[in-house]
């Protein structure tokens, strides 16, 4: 059982109608992250903002944030 309660439903929020939506037409379902940072909406619009600009820096090859993000997985044993 999860600590933390996840939101399953957007309340007619529109943050979380949007980052809810966004999640089913990514990856069919909605992530865990997502369900746990709904609690706080601006919150949760900060850290995907905060994911995209990292993505968008520059900074890293554009080939290895999935590299990361299917590491992460693996060490944590869930499926990617």
């Amino acid at each position: 059982m999860p600590r933390v309660s996840e939101i399953e439903k957007d309340g007619g929020d529109p943050i979380l109608e949007e980052a809810f939506l966004e999640d089913l037409a990514r990856f069919g379902d909605l992530l865990n992250t997502t369900k746990v940072l709904a609690h706080c909406p601006p919150i949760l619009r900060a850290a995907r903002m905060l994911g995209a600009a990292i993505g968008q820096s520059g900074k890293l090859p554009p080939t290895l944030p999935p590299l990361v993000s299917l590491r992460v997985a693996l060490i944590n044993g869930c499926p990617f």
